[in-house]
């Protein structure tokens, strides 16, 4: 039992050689006998109901085995959610939306079949043209994660017309897709081996998705079946980024191509045009950041308003203004978030919904409240670092922004960083930049795991889905240590729905929710069993969070510094340098750790210089809907990248330490390279992305201090 411990220690990934061999079987890939494969109909109009479709000449082609629409679909029993409640009604909400459905031999045929579809529709008026001052804006109960619409201490008025310094301005961004290299697949098979027995009636989905327990209390009643007559598998994911942490339309789709042909699988693999319609998106903001401050840089007061588009027939609204709350001190604070409803898809979670877009803006501000104030934007920071949660007053579990702060600030460099940037090599200005992260606790559902003694291995066993972070390869290192076994003794099964219940990966909380569980099962197994299990030996535990983690305030913190340079000539932006520093908690796998954390920053980098998709209002659809016209950062734009980190264990998190960090890297991002370009240049850029058109048509900013 002495072996050597597992956590903190740089291993490889143990699905790598599958996944470089590409031999890594994914949801499409599983094998299946005799498969059909389904192609969609979609809307082309934006509101309205469906007249009539003429399949007669795609029922005629050779090989089509079925043309679903809402004329022969099953029926489903609930309306578990709007998004999936396809084929029901001729009723159509949004351009892109499911329709029916085309399902042959072969993919081809598929598709041409679909080709061969007539639709006609009955049009409706429609309103896809987003506008903070839309007359139809409201106040939405909550906004997401079930955070406060709205926040108010203290005297805000009376504050920001009484202090000597303000600053009061409006940052954008725009609306931004998921992309993942993998696109959105399943493979679905219904069981009904006798259609009089209920009992027999079964669905196998082989999906790509982030977590099982959602799919499973959402899908199986809409489709008339118990949770434990669904199967799914996901053990491998192809990406996702939070586009697969829900289920969507195209699962039920195919589920009932599958039940309408029982016992024959049914393929389907998302175009990438596809998923720009029905797999969800980061909404476009419009934010309105007001702060006031003494002259020594004490902040006095901070607003911070929000405004975004959502769908009129499901809402989600991005908790954007909710980091505002906590991250500097000011006695007098106020977030808002209102909602505009328009007849577009509907908008999802984005890898730090809300963090990653507030972020932006508030950092923006703070680096012009400290150019008004010819201080030192870190310096700044300093000062208005809170001894306590200002919105709740709680204590924090652990917060160590300022040493981020500093630590990045020795390792970059920033000594040698001047007000206005001076230096120029031929057409280039250079320039650095600073901005603070956080990313909160999202805790949400207690996790299972099992321990069950085989021939000589523990199979450690629970839902957890590896969506690329590592999954595979750290819960194996925290079970090897829980265990006091080595780490080739233990066999991880994840990624099925018939294993212990688990909360899906999301929201930066796997790592300390999965880790407490399988700790959990490891103490009870050792306990009962000892050194010496018995064949065949089981324990299931659940997870629990420490008892008295409600008295903190729960965060991981970082540091971004960027450097950037500037064409003169063509309003060119490059990265030349990228710096984070962050407080994570305890690390389990340096080099997955250190994975994660740069691909945060490279998805922050691509947002600052490059995504931006455009809908146009007259149709509701949007225009650059693949990756030639929706560019996203490729490795020529990922310049000297690093990530480092300080180790406090957090045990508020969990009996782990970890706090969860797949989110941390993105967030705040894009505000130190905006931050870089105004040191460059004098110009301030307010509204993402930071493209040469912007930089060229930008006037530059005037200082004034309030007298």
């Amino acid at each position: 039992m002495n072996a050597e411990r597992q956590i903190g220690q740089d291993r490889v990934r143990v699905d790598r050689p599958l996944k470089v061999t590409g031999t890594a079987p994914y949801a499409y890939e599983q094998p299946t006998d005799a498969p059909l494969h389904l192609y969609p109909l979609t809307s082309s109009v934006p509101r309205g109901r469906v007249r009539s479709i003429d399949a007669r000449a795609a029922e005629a082609l050779p090989g089509v085995q079925l043309v679903l629409t809402q004329e022969n679909a099953p029926k489903l029993l609930v309306k578990a959610d709007p998004e999936l409640y396809i084929l029901q009604s001729p009723d159509v909400l949004y351009w892109g939306q499911f329709i029916g459905a085309v399902v042959a031999d072969t993919p081809e045929i598929a598709r041409h079949a679909a080709s061969l579809v007539t639709v006609t529709y009955d049009d409706a008026p429609f309103d896809a043209h987003f506008r903070p001052d839309h007359p139809q804006a409201y106040r939405p109960r909550r906004v997401n994660a079930f955070k406060k619409t709205d926040t108010h201490e203290g005297d805000v008025d009376a504050a920001l017309a009484h202090a000597p310094v303000t600053v009061d301005r409006t940052y954008t961004t725009p609306t931004e897709y998921y992309n993942p290299i993998g696109p959105h697949p399943v493979k679905a098979i219904w069981h009904d081996e006798s259609p009089l027995n209920v009992i027999a009636r079964r669905l196998t989905l082989y999906d790509a998705n982030q977590g099982l327990i959602f799919h499973l209390m959402v899908l199986a009643p809409m489709l008339g079946l118990l949770p434990a007559q669904m199967i799914i598998h996901t053990p491998y994911v192809g990406g996702s980024f939070g586009t697969k942490g829900m289920p969507h339309a195209h699962l039920i789709l195919t589920a009932l191509a599958a039940k309408t042909l029982p016992g024959r699988p049914v393929k389907y693999a998302m175009t990438r045009q596809q998923m720009f319609d029905t797999t969800g998106y980061r909404p476009e903001s419009h934010q309105r950041v007001r702060l006031a401050a003494s002259a020594d840089g004490r902040l006095t007061a901070l607003t911070h308003d929000a405004v975004a588009p959502t769908a009129r027939w499901k809402e989600f609204v991005e908790q954007t203004a909710t980091s505002s709350r906590i991250m500097y001190a000011a006695p007098n604070r106020r977030t808002t978030h209102r909602a505009v409803p328009l007849d577009i898809p509907a908008s999802m979670f984005m890898c730090a919904p809300g963090e990653c877009t507030g972020m932006f803006a508030l950092e923006t501000a703070m680096d012009e409240l400290a150019v008004t104030l010819d201080l030192d934007p870190i310096e700044l920071r300093r000062r208005n670092e809170p001894a306590r949660d200002p919105e709740t007053d709680h204590p924090w579990s652990g917060r160590h922004l300022t040493q981020c702060l500093t630590e990045g600030a020795r390792l970059f460099g920033w000594d040698q960083r001047t007000p206005t940037a001076t230096r120029r090599r031929c057409e280039w200005h250079y320039g650095m930049g600073v901005a603070a992260s956080t990313y909160p606790d999202q805790h949400l559902l207690s996790t299972w795991a099992a321990v069950h003694y085989r021939q000589g291995r523990y199979h450690v066993q629970l839902q957890a889905s590896d969506i690329g972070a590592g999954a595979w390869t750290i819960l194996a290192q925290i079970a090897a240590d829980a265990l006091q076994v080595g780490v080739d003794r233990i066999h991880l099964e994840i990624g099925r729905s018939d294993l212990p219940l688990a909360i899906g990966a999301g929201g930066s909380m796997g790592t300390y929710t999965w880790g407490s569980s399988i700790m959990a099962a490891a103490a009870q197994f050792t306990h009962k069993y000892g050194p010496t299990p018995p064949e065949g030996a089981r324990v299931q535990a659940r997870g629990l969070r420490p008892r008295d983690f409600r008295k903190y305030s729960r965060h991981a913190f970082g540091a971004h510094l960027a450097e950037v340079r500037v064409s003169r000539v063509t309003g060119e932006v490059r990265v030349t340098r990228l710096l984070g520093v962050y407080d994570p908690g305890r690390i389990i796998n340096p080099r997955t750790a250190n994975s994660q954390f740069i691909g945060g920053m490279t998805m922050g980098l691509s947002a600052a210089l490059h995504e931006e998709s455009y809908l146009d209002p007259r149709y509701g659809h949007v225009v650059n809907r693949d990756l030639a016209g929706s560019h996203i950062a490729a490795h020529a734009d990922v310049p000297y990248i690093q990530a480092r980190w300080i180790e406090h264990p957090d045990l508020a998190f969990g009996p782990t330490g970890a706090k969860g960090i797949g989110e941390i890297g993105i967030v705040g991002v894009p505000a130190p390279i905006g931050n870089a370009i105004y040191n460059a240049t004098g110009k301030r850029l307010r509204a993402l992305p930071f493209t040469p058109d912007r930089l060229l048509t930008a006037d530059a900013d005037p200082v004034s201090r309030t007298p």
